[in-house]
């Protein structure tokens, strides 16, 4: 459910995504239609080969899609040349892998991870870094590699690293599934932290936990956007043929797979016949 006059950091406008692979054509991602606002934690969720990972590829511009557009920043991405799309990774994306360790180099202290980051990012980050290390609480493990750090300390490290400059966007994929239960809640509420001083998240998930903290869920099923919830409200998503994807869980009220729709009252009502 997104709000029409939120700012976007990010969005897809009917995207499609096709592999080719040994036994035929696999869509990936079938028509999506979907805003990342900025100032948000947004949760992507739905079962394995759902479609999330190919989304947050084509968000870090690491893929482009076969059709549609894919806008960050404000910028469409979607067909710009390497050059220019490895410019926009470098200073307007963000990216956090599941693994702490992945995120990190094994040689640099938690203070220099901040210092390449904002190199890379083309701005001066030593005020910025020693505010980063403070809000993600490893002030005092700035000097610490990262095999002397904790999994959750990495982790809140790797978003300290993907934050610096302030980014349009920061993707991360399941950024929680290494971490325990308080380790992956004390991850979610720096990620908070940070979304109040205007980042945005995208954030592929399984974690309960991390839809429950994040400002707006996607749910993917089959490469379509079956539904979003925000504010405690869930929409399901009417594609451009009309179609409607049922909210999570209602299928099991329709076994047929046919239902009586009728319009009523300016409304439209669904019922198994």
């Amino acid at each position: 459910m997104s709000d029409p006059g939120a700012p976007e950091a990010a969005a897809c406008r009917g995207v499609v995504k096709i592999y080719w692979a040994a036994t035929g054509e696999v869509h990936a991602l079938k028509g999506i239609d979907a805003s990342f606002p900025e100032a948000a934690i947004t949760a992507v969720v739905g079962p394995s080969g759902s479609g999330k990972s190919s989304l947050l590829r084509l968000l870090a511009c690491i893929d482009r899609p076969t059709a549609g557009q894919v806008v960050v920043g404000g910028e469409d991405v979607s067909s710009l040349r390497p050059r220019r799309r490895r410019r926009i990774r470098r200073r307007r994306i963000g990216y956090v892998f599941q693994r702490p360790a992945d995120n990190l180099v094994p040689f640099l202290s938690a203070r220099q991870h901040l210092e390449v980051a904002a190199k890379l990012r083309g701005v001066k980050g030593r005020r910025e870094r020693d505010h980063l290390l403070e809000v993600l609480g490893i002030a005092n493990r700035a000097s610490h590699r990262p095999h002397q750090l904790s999994g959750g300390e990495q982790q809140r490290l790797a978003f300290a690293a993907a934050v610096v400059g302030k980014p349009a966007l920061v993707v991360a994929d399941e950024p929680t599934a290494e971490l325990d239960s308080d380790s992956a809640r004390a991850l979610m509420e720096t990620v908070r932290r940070l979304r109040d001083e205007g980042i945005a998240f995208a954030i592929s998930t399984h974690d309960p936990l991390a839809v429950e903290m994040a400002d707006r869920t996607l749910y993917l099923r089959h490469g379509a956007l079956e539904a979003e919830t925000a504010q405690d409200r869930t929409l399901a998503v009417i594609d451009d043929s009309n179609r409607i994807q049922l909210p999570p869980g209602a299928g099991r009220l329709f076994p047929d797979r046919r239902a009586v729709v009728e319009l009523q009252d300016g409304g439209v009502w669904i019922a198994p016949p």
